[in-house]
């Protein structure tokens, strides 16, 4: 998790419904249950004035980013007065850059970024917010907080504390519990985050001991190959923390092929495919830790807001926060069927 996500306000906007900053909130529309993103906006309900917001989104090559990118999309046709002037998305710094840039000299009236690289595109977002374009910077945190006006993301260590809490609890009258880790990108901040709140909430559990951890690369692939290499080592344990649905899908094929059971999985981020699995219950995967990208949409929300110079519903606060980090919940069996609406593809 960022540093300056920790100074943020903590909401949990990772329930039920896509943007649900404040239940209090309503909508330009009848409430529907249809899609995660038919919740109801952080602002009023009162159209305002036109607002065009630029959004700057990812490369939709993983199922979480092109859930971010979708969310962000159907949140602004929520909105008669917004219009959404989206970018191609990439992943490629430069190109990126370049196409930030293009939105400031249309002198769009809000900026959505989500950064490939946080720290590469902190000047164009100083930029944009010198040129008097304010900038909702979302989930990769730029590296000066003067780059955006608000910034909302996801709560990697929390991520890691409640997946430790939840194995934690299961396997509280175990003695001697192991316990392994598939994790994400080693290189990647919010991996290590990730892996150090787990590390934090096992610490509770004297019982327990992680016994190992393999890197993989949120992909399918390497999921399965990281996880079949973890099952060859590992004759026996309890409990196996996955932080990526994606590579979480290789992963169950690995477990299945090895004909393994003894254990208990939880998954990480949030996709339909894993809620799905929960729901049936007939494989080791029992839960998956939100990282909601719904975020994108309460971006938007955020943005709308920012651009009309409107606060929060529920709040007494005129303004929006100038931070806001997602709640990371534990979906298993109990509640699957609250969250299924904000799964994703």
């Amino acid at each position: 998790m960022p540093e300056t996500s920790r100074r943020g306000l903590l909401f949990g906007a990772a329930a039920v419904s896509t943007g649900a900053l404040l239940t209090a909130c309503t909508s330009n529309e009848p409430a529907k249950k249809e899609t995660a993103a038919d919740s109801a906006p952080a602002a009023d309900n009162k159209p305002g004035k036109p607002v065009t917001i630029g959004f700057a989104g990812p490369q939709a090559d993983h199922g979480w980013l092109n859930a971010i990118n979708e969310q962000a999309k159907t949140r602004a046709e929520k909105y008669s007065e917004v219009t959404l002037d989206s970018t191609e998305g990439s992943n490629d710094t430069a190109a990126q850059i370049g196409q930030v840039e293009t939105l400031i000299n249309k002198k769009v009236d809000v900026l959505v970024i989500l950064p490939a690289d946080g720290k590469a595109l902190t000047q164009v977002g100083l930029k944009a917010m010198r040129a008097g374009i304010p900038v909702i910077n979302l989930d990769r945190v730029f590296a000066d907080p003067q780059a955006y006006r608000c910034y909302i993301g996801g709560d990697n260590y929390g991520m890691g504390v409640s997946a430790g809490n939840y194995i934690g609890q299961k396997l509280k009258g175990k003695k001697n519990a192991k316990v392994v880790e598939l994790a994400g990108i080693d290189g990647l901040e919010l991996t290590q985050q990730r892996t150090k709140g787990f590390d934090d909430a096992l610490k509770n559990y004297p019982n327990i001991t992680k016994v190992a951890r393999q890197a993989a690369d949120f992909t399918v692939e390497s999921g399965q190959a990281k996880m079949a290499q973890l099952l060859q080592a590992q004759s026996s344990f309890d409990a196996l923390w996955n932080h990526d649905d994606d590579q979480g899908v290789g992963a169950l094929r690995a477990i299945q092929q090895a004909s393994r059971d003894e254990f208990l999985m939880v998954g990480g981020a949030g996709a339909k495919s894993a809620m799905d699995a929960i729901k049936a219950g007939n494989s080791v995967l029992k839960a998956t830790v939100l990282y909601p990208p719904t975020m994108a949409a309460s971006a938007i929300d955020l943005a709308r807001a920012l651009g009309q110079a409107k606060g929060i519903s529920g709040m007494s606060e005129l303004e929006i926060p100038a931070s806001v980090t997602l709640y990371s919940a534990v979906v298993d069996q109990e509640n699957v069927d609250q969250y299924l609406p904000t799964g994703f593809s």
